[in-house]
């Protein structure tokens, strides 16, 4: 009984290998990361997950941003569903647990998820950095007044209205209102609700989802927007519109989200109202006709009407999704080109969603390799130390040419976002802890720290040195990031923990507890986590039950780390991007204490090694140069996506140390607090997330000594 058992997992090994570069995702010879002496814990066996393999993944056709389409148009214009059951297999959320809500047990999944995540109703945040975050989110949503937010629907809809209507992005002459009042808003709530099981917000949900109903109503032909037909008329013709599909996606999303967290039927059946308007719309274009017209952003739509199909087993959802395929973006992809370069990025990265999700219903290879080879292009090629990527919206370069990418438009927030639920399918496929890695490191560094103390959220995340993090306005942005942020802010419980029937992968080190009742059993996870290396869980049980534990062990922890079960220390650990599995029959009261050492370690441009950004962990760290200049404008510029200040220069950094992070140093009793050393003036740092209303320095320049 008390033998440790070694038990190698090989199941991964012939899946997606996740390449090295710019987000230092590490490399591994063997999935077996270590050797386990026997003797050690009682009737527990000790598992080392191996970190998997991966294919190779493109992109074309350049096209205006978004932020200068918006100057141009103002120089013109002067769930709380629980999950009782596991259905055959494992297939996704949330489609899946709103299925076994309505007591369906048929699924259109075709390839399930190796690991899936726990419904949101089963994890809730306790206190800490993304709770507060998470709540400063929920008030500035329940703040919105729908009177407002319904206004453009009306209006288009012939209906009266005498709210004051939304300014930037929803203002009633915006090519793209209604994509965050009808759009973002919905989904935002409806995962805020599942997140929290708040019926206020839910109830105001549902009252904008029953308000915007009879405006649908009125139109007649299952239409529904805040700007008229006559935008679709223009992308019919290919004359210069905004994006009509773009916003009828965040709509469709909304409307289904409400229907898959919060239960809400009308919200489905508007969903399909608008999906046939679609199918009219495009019945009489052909293909080539139909690529032209996708040269205009267009959202997810084959996301949306993929999961349309999902939830109704309507198969003519899933023709339509396909008409939603740039070819000369997955072409390349499909043959493992890299043709990214001068195309906007958040364009492209919903149609890898959308290959994503139709690989799952369809099981047809060539869309994984496409989802997958991008996926692994775009983490190792693409992105930056904070995990964001994009310039100016766009990728402007070969692959692995950063050092010039580096500036006040470094960064946008959707592709963050975006980015985000790709890997969310990349590890549900893999299991691999490399994709957590990324998750992390973007988690960390872009999402939580891009919304101030108000619940305003960024645009950018400048990363060029001298600039500063700036936010939207309360009434006069509504930019397609705001409505992301919102999104993102409602659903940080949505990754913490996934799970494969018979044991639980505790993926990302947050404050938290999980509800499993099929297995009678809550797991509470108590954490400082980033201020302290490591966490601990705590076992509730209602009887023994016998499952594994696998917790993460991050690409940083090089230096060992410790696990302890009952107070006992095992006499092993994992390797950096492994899961440290523990299988046991798991009694009430027991607790595991992983140590996670963290450190400091660079992280260098690939294409210039003397640019580096300084890291501790999974945390970027910014050195903070003080508010010269700043001011309201600066900070909350309106309904521009960026305030279009100067930076201010800053002083390269002299190498004297041959130890790679010799140059900064932790300060004493100041936790997540360093300063640099061996220069003319001393600099703090801290991470990137918690700077606001200060100009920051990312990425330094390394000088040889006495430089």
């Amino acid at each position: 009984m008390n033998q440790l058992s070694i038990l190698e997992d090989r199941t991964a090994r012939s899946e997606v290998f996740l390449r090295s570069k710019s987000c230092a995702l590490p490399r591994h010879k063997s999935g077996i990361q270590s050797r386990i002496p026997n003797q050690v814990g009682r009737a527990t066996q000790f598992l080392i997950a191996p970190v998997g393999h991966q294919e190779e993944v493109p992109m074309t056709s350049r096209q205006v941003t978004r932020r200068q389409f918006a100057q141009m148009t103002v120089a013109a214009a002067g769930a709380a569903l629980a999950s009782p059951n596991p259905l055959v297999g494992l297939a996704q959320d949330p489609v899946i647990d709103a299925l076994r809500a309505k007591g369906k047990s048929e699924t259109r999944e075709h390839v399930a998820w190796r690991v899936k995540p726990f419904p949101l109703s089963q994890v809730r945040l306790l206190d800490g950095p993304f709770k507060d975050a998470m709540s400063v989110n929920h008030r500035w949503l329940l703040s919105l007044p729908n009177d407002r937010l319904l206004h453009s629907f009306r209006l288009t809809a012939g209906l009266p209205s005498s709210a004051e209507p939304l300014g930037g992005w929803e203002k009633p002459d915006c090519e793209l209102r209604g994509h965050f009042a009808g759009g973002h808003f919905l989904s935002a709530s409806a995962l805020a609700y599942a997140s929290t099981g708040d019926d206020e917000l839910k109830d105001k949900a549902n009252a904008l989802v029953t308000e915007l109903g009879k405006c649908q109503d009125a139109l007649k032909n299952g239409y529904l927007s805040a700007y008229p037909v006559e935008l679709f008329d223009r992308l019919r013709e290919v004359r210069r519109v905004w994006a009509p599909f773009y916003t009828y996606h965040k709509i469709m999303a909304g409307l289904l989200d409400m229907y898959l967290y919060c239960g809400n039927d009308q919200a489905l059946d508007m969903t399909e109202r608008m999906a046939g308007w679609v199918g009219a719309w495009h019945q009489s274009i052909g293909d080539e006709h139909m690529q032209r017209i996708l040269q205009t952003e267009f959202g997810g739509m084959e996301e949306v009407l993929c999961n349309l199909f999902a939830v109704t087993s309507r198969r003519q959802y899933l023709g339509m999704a396909g008409r939603f395929e740039k070819t000369m973006f997955f072409d390349p992809l499909a043959q493992h080109r890299d043709e990214l370069k001068g195309i906007h990025a958040n364009t492209h990265i919903p149609q890898a969603i959308g290959a994503a999700r139709r690989y799952e219903l369809t099981g047809e290879q060539r869309y994984r390799d496409i989802a997958s080879y991008f996926w692994d292009e775009v983490t190792s090629e693409r992105a930056y130390c904070t995990g964001g990527t994009s310039n100016g919206e766009s990728w402007n370069t070969d692959p692995g040419k950063l050092a010039s990418e580096l500036g006040e438009y470094t960064e946008e927030c959707c592709c963050a976002y975006n980015m985000m639920k790709l890997t969310r399918h990349i590890f549900g496929w893999t299991a691999d802890a490399r994709a957590m890695d990324y998750y992390e490191r973007t988690l960390y560094n872009h999402r939580l720290g891009t919304q101030d103390a108000k619940g305003m959220k960024s645009y950018f995340l400048p990363l060029g040195s001298g600039y500063w993090k700036y936010y939207n306005s309360p009434w006069d942005s509504f930019w397609c990031c705001t409505g992301t942020g919102a999104e993102e802010f409602a659903k940080f419980a949505d990754t913490i923990y996934f799970q494969d029937g018979d044991g639980v992968y505790v993926n990302l080190f947050i404050p938290s507890e999980l509800n499993w009742p099929e297995k009678g059993i809550r797991i509470r996870q108590e954490t400082k986590f980033p201020e302290q290396g490591g966490t601990t869980l705590i076992v509730n049980a209602r009887k023994p039950s016998d499952l594994t534990v696998r917790v993460r062990v991050p690409y940083w922890v090089n230096r060992g780390g410790t696990v302890k079960v009952n107070g006992e220390a095992l006499a092993a650990f994992s390797s950096p991007s492994s899961y440290l599995g523990l299988k046991r029959v798991w009694k009430d009261g027991d607790h595991v204490e992983v140590s996670l050492p963290m450190n400091l370690h660079i992280h260098p441009m690939p294409d210039d090694p003397t640019l580096q950004a300084m890291m501790y962990g999974p945390l970027v760290l910014a050195g903070k140069l003080g508010n010269a200049g700043l001011s309201e404008t600066s900070m909350y510029p309106g309904y521009d996506t960026a305030p279009g200040g100067e930076a201010i220069p800053v002083r390269a950094i002299v190498e004297s140390s041959k130890e790679p992070a010799g140059w900064v140093e932790p300060v004493r009793d100041q936790p997540l607090t360093f300063r640099t050393v061996g220069q003319s003036e001393s600099t703090l740092l801290v991470p990137l997330h918690q700077l606001s209303g200060d100009r920051y320095a990312v990425y330094w320049k390394i000088a040889g000594s006495g430089a």
